[in-house]
């Protein structure tokens, strides 16, 4: 367990019609994303049928967070995201920092807290 690193997970439910344009977006925030310092993992999942999405995104620490929340992926291509999906869930396990949280809850975002783990 360390207790720095920061994850999030966001289900999200394409729009009619909008499929292959949220595929695109999600693919260049994809890119963007692993190009960043401190992004260790993120990942996309598909519904069986083809509707339903969740990322599963992790990073570092905190800092590293908030440098994704103020870099192009969420600056940018979030808000494209948002015009052909809606977001149904939206959470974050540790802690992402005041500014993250204030940003993030501003989408709905719950916020966990570690409270017990495996040490590795």
């Amino acid at each position: 367990m360390n207790k720095d690193v920061v994850r999030l997970a966001v289900d999200f439910s394409v729009r009619d019609a909008q499929l292959v344009e949220f595929k695109n977006l999600a693919q260049q925030m994809t890119a963007n994303s692993g190009a960043e310092p401190g992004t260790i993992d993120y990942e996309w999942f598909v519904s069986a049928d083809g509707k339903h999405f969740r990322l599963v995104e992790t990073y570092t620490d905190a800092s590293a967070l908030e440098a994704h929340f103020m870099g192009p992926v969420i600056q940018h291509l979030s808000p494209k995201l948002a015009a052909v999906c809606s977001v149904d869930r939206f959470e974050i396990y540790g802690d992402p920092g005041p500014k993250v949280r204030e940003m993030a809850g501003a989408f709905g975002a719950v916020t966990y807290h570690c409270w017990i783990g495996i040490e590795r």
